[in-house]
């Protein structure tokens, strides 16, 4: 499948979030993409969240693939993953700072997992970020810098979340990344809580500092 193809199936036709299913990633696939190439994608088994909740947005920012397959266990219970990846493609035969073509793998083996899911047109939002995209480390100048960040205008506002119902936020994560932060505290100034989980852990209400500008 080309691309075009696999960017339809996850944004699926008549959601409400599909506009923010970034196309960067879907740019770079091509039917020379081998689906073998990538052995390590699982879908795990989660207990942080059992059934879906009404009220509740996820947002799971793990490294790499590893948040396309939990989030495709997530969308079992009722949820629509929306695949939010922004990093560009180093030039053929160059080392980068982060592997985007993991990403690209798992959203092709992801797609023919999520053509066996059921997702209603009214299904809440599992945002699917890459942990990695921060990497920003260069042992050599030859190495490109292919990192990024996330943007308040990458993800529905406070507004809109609030609008459809939704008063909760889960974050499944290591650890809360700075520029994600800066997004949580805006949803958290207009009342939206915010819960944070390892993986582990149940999901727990944390208060969410300001981010400077400078800091991101």
């Amino acid at each position: 499948m080309k691309g075009k193809d696999i960017y339809k199936i996850w944004a699926k036709e008549n959601s409400k979030w599909a506009n923010w299913i970034r196309p960067v990633p879907f740019v770079g696939i091509n039917e020379n993409m081998k689906i073998y190439e990538i052995s390590d994608f699982v879908i795990p088994k989660i207990k942080y969240i059992t059934e879906f909740e009404k009220n509740t947005a996820i947002i799971i920012d793990l490294p790499g693939n590893d948040s396309i397959g939990e989030g495709l266990a997530i969308a079992k219970l009722g949820y629509i993953p929306i695949p939010i990846y922004n990093g560009t493609d180093e030039q053929p035969g160059a080392i980068a700072t982060v592997d985007n073509n993991n990403i690209k793998l798992g959203l092709i083996k992801g797609s023919l997992e999520l053509e066996k899911i059921k997702i209603e047109n009214n299904a809440l939002p599992v945002f699917l970020l890459d942990s990695n995209r921060v990497n920003r480390y260069k042992m050599d100048v030859s190495i490109f810098d292919n990192s990024w960040d996330i943007y308040p205008q990458d993800m529905p506002t406070a507004e809109y979340l609030l609008k459809n119902d939704i008063s909760k936020i889960i974050v499944r994560a290591e650890k809360i990344q700075r520029d994600l932060s800066k997004i949580l505290y805006k949803f958290q100034k207009r009342g939206i809580k915010v819960l944070f989980t390892d993986g582990y852990e149940e999901p727990k209400i944390i208060k969410i500092k300001k981010v400077k500008d400078k800091e991101i």
